[in-house]
């Protein structure tokens, strides 16, 4: 049986490592963007000269041909899926028996006038970065378009090149649509902070080109020209499914899937970025856009094409991402509206970027998601007790049990406690548990 991996993200190569792993059977993958695997979320280091290429790779170049995983640099054009062919850019045919759809994102365009110019760029492929790092030199100031994580990544990319940065973000407040309110305004005052021009409530209407044909200015919707020589479009991202338009495939914004990954099509799945689930799971999105979503994908498809078909499962939603030097985790739900039966305890420091929200139920207590700025918590205690709906007196008396900042790091359990008890008039105590130097030091 020859399996075709199209897209070598983390949900194809996945995939391929698990069929191996069950199977025998042969495996290609393809991808045109690069011959090997390598972390995606570590382009921005690349760039700001902390890693090599070379270094992203989670795996040696000679693991797959020991592995017995055929790598294929070279692009789709199109699908022929009565007779299971793939024609391949370069002139090659290949015949498949089971075929995964691991096609990834890419990066969102609206029609601006000049969105296609020379110096105007997403951040999403290697060879995004290879075109910024083509025209970096050229760079004084550049202006950002749309404020998610992507933005705020190119952000300190180009700060690190010590390049003037205007951020446009069309919300008022940072991110807005994902974070509560006190997180987003923590977040507005930390880009102003590093010196990063946040223009909120602002739109893009042209990128204007010089005579070459390069982005040399923006011109918002209220009028304002700004001169610069980069225009960075973090407006988010897209299923990258193109080429399989017009196809018996079934697709709307992404290829549609089943609770097995599987499509309308025999044989045909889809994994990661590409995939939009008919029926989404409990409490998750169509479409999700997240590394270890992806991850789980490709270890769930494996096991169905290896004769034991299994049903997607999620488990409890989190993310960790970083707004420069403020790591931030989300665990469990925590939208920036919550609904009227939850209720939410806020605890912020005084002067330092640190910030716990966690939401739990009003009638139960059980606690259904935190959010946390500057302290690093333990994602499976979390999980642990999203799952069991522990109440968040218990949560919050056990505390310390989450804390994943090492030895001698300030600890903000107690100051965290005593917020909740003044904010709702408790008197909880912190269980508290010193070992080692903390012990010694505490």
């Amino acid at each position: 049986m020859h399996i075709v991996i199209i897209g070598n993200g983390i949900s194809g190569i996945t995939a391929a490592r698990h069929i191996r792993k069950l199977s025998d059977y042969k495996i290609t993958v393809i991808s045109s963007e690069t011959k090997h695997f390598f972390s995606r979320t570590a382009l921005m280091y690349i760039y700001m000269g902390h890693m090599k290429y070379e270094h992203t790779k989670p795996y040696e170049d000679w693991f797959w041909e020991k592995n017995s995983v055929n790598l294929l640099q070279d692009k789709v054009l199109q699908v022929d899926f009565e007779n299971k062919i793939l024609q391949m850019e370069q002139g090659e045919s290949i015949s498949y028996d089971k075929l995964i759809l691991a096609t990834g994102s890419s990066s969102n365009k609206f029609g601006w006038p000049g969105q296609d110019a020379r110096r105007v760029l997403g951040l999403y492929s290697y060879q995004d970065l290879e075109a910024l790092e083509s025209i970096s030199e050229e760079i004084e100031t550049a202006v950002i378009v749309g404020g998610g994580l992507i933005g705020i990544e190119l952000a300190e990319m180009l700060l690190s090149r010590k390049k003037k940065v205007i951020f446009l973000v069309r919300e008022n407040s940072f991110w807005d649509a994902v974070l509560p309110a006190e997180e987003s305004a923590m977040i507005n005052k930390h880009i102003e902070d590093h010196h990063i021009d946040l223009k909120l409530g602002e739109e893009l209407q042209e990128i204007i080109t010089d005579q070459e044909g390069n982005a040399s200015a923006v011109r918002l919707k209220n009028g304002e020209t700004i001169n610069c020589q980069f225009v960075g479009l973090t407006v988010g991202v897209h299923p990258n499914i193109g080429f399989l338009k017009g196809t018996e495939l079934e697709t709307d914004k992404g290829v549609l899937i089943n609770e097995y990954l599987e499509t309308n099509l025999p044989d045909v799945y889809a994994l990661g970025d590409c995939a939009q689930h008919k029926q989404a799971p409990e409490g998750r999105r169509p479409v999700e856009q997240i590394w270890y979503t992806g991850k789980i994908m490709g270890e769930t498809v494996a096991k169905t094409i290896c004769g034991n078909r299994k049903e997607y499962e999620p488990g409890i939603f989190y993310n960790s991402a970083k707004f420069l030097d403020i790591e931030y985790q989300t665990y469990g739900s925590v939208p920036a509206n919550k609904p009227e039966n939850l209720a939410s305890f806020v605890w912020q420091h005084e002067s330092k970027n640190l910030l716990v929200r966690i939401n739990f139920n009003k009638e139960s207590g059980a606690v259904t998601g935190v959010n946390t700025f500057g302290i690093r918590m333990r994602h499976e205690i979390w999980d642990q007790w999203i799952a069991n709906k522990t109440p968040i007196e218990k949560v919050l008396i056990d505390l310390s049990k989450a804390n994943f900042d090492p030895e001698l790091f300030k600890r903000y359990e107690s100051e965290i406690v005593q917020a909740y008890n003044l904010q709702f008039s408790k008197n909880i105590k912190l269980k508290t548990k010193k070992t080692g130097l903390a012990a010694i030091f505490g």
